[in-house]
């Protein structure tokens, strides 16, 4: 078998061994890798990427409590398929699916993100227990708990003018829903309010460029993927809002307040003020339309041939998380009236979900053949995060990660292989909407790690 066979045989067996669902970062989960499309003539491939991660931290900060917090993460299942047609010698098609982004998480046990009878309302003295009564209301229950389910169906359609060079683009349809349901004394005022979407879709695009010398296994690809806009008719509810929108409400805060006045820990202008606010709350009926942006992004993945069996690949991922933010429509105008309570003042109101910095990833491998049916591979990782203080999604800061993996070919036209990954998280602290991008946090999550297993079935036809 010549060198430059062995060579292709190689790219292949790599590009699938190292497969982009052993991903995790956050939101961000498959790596969106377009390394299926810039495969030679015809090509399909189908994958499935699990993750098993160990969440846990502590109530820190401002949290008046200190419990501990057991692990958040739910195990993540992610498929992702590719269909790859030269259509002619210079013309190509791709279909990529995949679940690039999302989170999975809920809380448990005794902390300040599980509903509680005691928990309070806007003032000490005041549980959602005895408002509920008061209001013939019904206090939370249940764990906080957030899920962001993110589809991609990339269509690709690709020019070759020479043998070296691919010059593609094409309309990316997305798909996203979302379930956020804040639970527990942390939550303050939003202790009870549900987040709930149905599935809607929309576009974006992609474009790009690959350069590749066959004879010495180089490719080169630069790929851009656009931010898509989704509008939102969202469910929300906020049942402590909506207590304290009542006129038994109003009675029960009144009298909490001149209650306070009496032993000396209010003045009457506080009293007025606070009731000032309490009147400007939204509405139950007040309605609107909800956006969330998912972010653009940059990928550049590379290999090269090192000597005849072996193969040096990589990447270096950018997406612009600093971007991201989700401010649900009845959230938004209820934080505008609450926010001038806060520390600093937030007249503008918050973000259920907020990122502050721009995440970039970069990994790198050795893939080896040892045998005509076999061939093996390890590579090493490192991923920035998008900050060290995030809100509701998953607190960590990026990763360091290192994988093993190996693929068997019966014959040159179809693999199985298989791998896996271990992720060191990084610490981060755990922000409330109102407060994060600030000093303010209610948790840190510390040495916490994460494994990721992969399958994936290729065939060339």
């Amino acid at each position: 078998m010549s060198f430059v066979v062995n060579k292709k045989i190689l790219i292949l067996g790599i590009t699938s061994i190292c497969t982009s669902t052993l991903h995790a970062a956050a939101f961000d989960k498959t790596g969106q890798s377009v390394a299926a499309f810039l495969q030679p003539g015809n090509y399909f491939e189908a994958s499935l990427g699990i993750t098993d991660t160990d969440l846990s931290g502590v109530e820190s900060g401002t949290n008046p409590s200190h419990h501990s917090i057991s692990d958040i993460a739910n195990t993540d299942y992610r498929p992702t398929a590719a269909l790859k047609l030269q259509l002619a010698p210079q013309y190509s098609f791709g279909l990529l699916y995949d679940q690039p982004f999302g989170a999975d998480t809920e809380y448990s046990g005794l902390n300040g993100f599980v509903a509680t009878p005691k928990d309070t309302v806007m003032l000490p003295g005041i549980t959602t227990a005895g408002f509920a009564n008061a209001t013939s209301g019904q206090a939370p229950t249940g764990n906080a708990k957030s899920e962001f389910d993110i589809q991609n169906l990339s269509f690709i359609l690709g020019y070759q003018p020479t043998k070296n060079w691919n010059l593609y683009a094409g309309p990316v349809y997305q798909t996203f829903k979302s379930q956020v349901e804040l639970r527990g004394n942390v939550f303050s005022l939003y202790n009870g309010y549900d987040f709930h979407t149905k599935t809607v879709g929309d576009l974006g695009w992609l474009a790009g460029l690959a350069y590749q010398i066959p004879e010495k296994a180089v490719k080169v690809s630069l790929t851009y993927r656009s931010a898509i806009t989704h509008k939102l008719n969202a469910t929300e509810n906020a049942p402590l809002i909506e207590m304290l929108s009542t006129q038994q409400g109003r009675d029960l805060v009144n009298q909490h307040l001149d209650y306070m006045i009496s032993i000396g820990q209010m003045t009457p202008q506080k009293k007025a003020y606070l009731n000032q606010i309490i009147a400007n709350l939204p509405e139950q009926e007040d309605t609107g339309t909800t956006k969330f942006k998912s972010p653009d992004s940059v990928n550049l993945e590379f290999q090269t041939g090192l000597r005849q069996g072996t193969l040096l690949f990589g990447s270096l991922r950018w997406v612009n998380w600093s971007d991201l933010a989700l401010q649900p429509y009845r959230f938004g105008e209820i934080s505008k009236v609450v926010g001038v309570l806060s520390t600093p003042s937030r007249p503008e109101g918050f973000n259920l979900v907020r990122y502050y910095d721009d995440q970039w990833s970069l990994n790198l491998g050795v893939g080896q053949r040892f045998s005509p049916k076999w061939l093996g591979s390890v590579s090493v990782g490192w991923d920035s995060g998008a900050g060290d203080k995030v809100s509701t999604g998953g607190p960590t800061k990026g990763y360091y990660n290192l994988g093993v993996g190996a693929q068997y070919s019966p014959t040159s036209q179809y693999f199985i292989s298989g791998g896996i990954k271990y992720f060191w998280l990084g610490d981060a602290k755990a922000q409330l909407g109102a407060q994060a991008g600030s000093d303010y946090y209610v948790g840190e999550f510390k040495d916490n790690h994460s494994v990721s297993y992969g399958l994936k079935i290729g065939y060339k036809f």
